[in-house]
């Protein structure tokens, strides 16, 4: 059963946007907090290393489970939200990659190569980033009209590929507690579910009405 039907009006919906934005940013401000007071604990490095690479992957099942919300509950105004969820989860990214390069390795190139090379879950977390770089790069209104909505969707289901490297780079990360990768994959299996269960579900109907 769907839930009642909520189309916001222009201001509602402006709220509802800056509100979502705001949000967006409090993973970073909390994290600045903890830095200004010495609360980063043991390591910091790795604590920045593991709070960016988690709203990384939060982001990024939050902007894939739009799609599968919208079909549930008709709310088809969510849409509008999955580009402001997408380039956040890129910008924690990116923030997840600075702190490798510059805070971790310093800048030692070939000691980053080696570790591509050599470390799985290194070699996973950069093939998303590569695969985030287009799709950042190509997520506005002027890029949309440039390679057509068809191109762009498919160019765009790209990011499926960079949730699963997202899970299995944090899966190889973490040596004992497997609980949250367990749970960001169930997430990611659940959304991949619901995703291809609509898809059937659609052909059904469309077999029924040309029958």
């Amino acid at each position: 059963m769907r839930l009642p039907r909520f189309n916001p009006d222009r201001r509602q919906f402006t709220l509802i946007w800056r509100a979502l934005w705001v949000a967006g940013l409090l993973p970073l401000l909390v994290l600045v907090s903890a830095g200004l007071r010495d609360a980063l604990g043991a390591n910091p490095i790795e604590y920045i290393t593991r709070a960016t690479g988690d709203w990384t992957l939060r982001l990024l099942l939050l902007t894939l489970a739009v799609t599968p919300l919208r079909q549930l509950t008709g709310w088809h105004w969510l849409v509008r939200l999955r580009r402001m969820l997408g380039l956040y989860a890129f910008f924690y990214a990116c923030l997840h990659l600075t702190t490798y390069v510059w805070l971790d390795q310093f800048f030692d190139w070939p000691g980053m190569l080696k570790d591509i090379a050599k470390r799985p879950f290194v070699t996973l977390g950069f093939a998303a980033f590569v695969l985030m770089l287009p799709l950042a790069a190509t997520s506005t209104n002027a890029m949309i009209r440039r390679l057509g909505g068809r191109t762009w969707q498919r160019l765009h289901r790209a990011v499926y590929a960079v949730a699963v490297l997202g899970v299995a780079h944090y899966w190889w990360l973490v040596k004992k507690d497997l609980t949250e990768p367990i749970l960001y994959a169930s997430v990611l299996g659940t959304l991949f579910a619901l995703r291809l269960w609509h898809a059937r579900r659609l052909q059904r109907t469309l077999q029924a009405q040309a029958a």
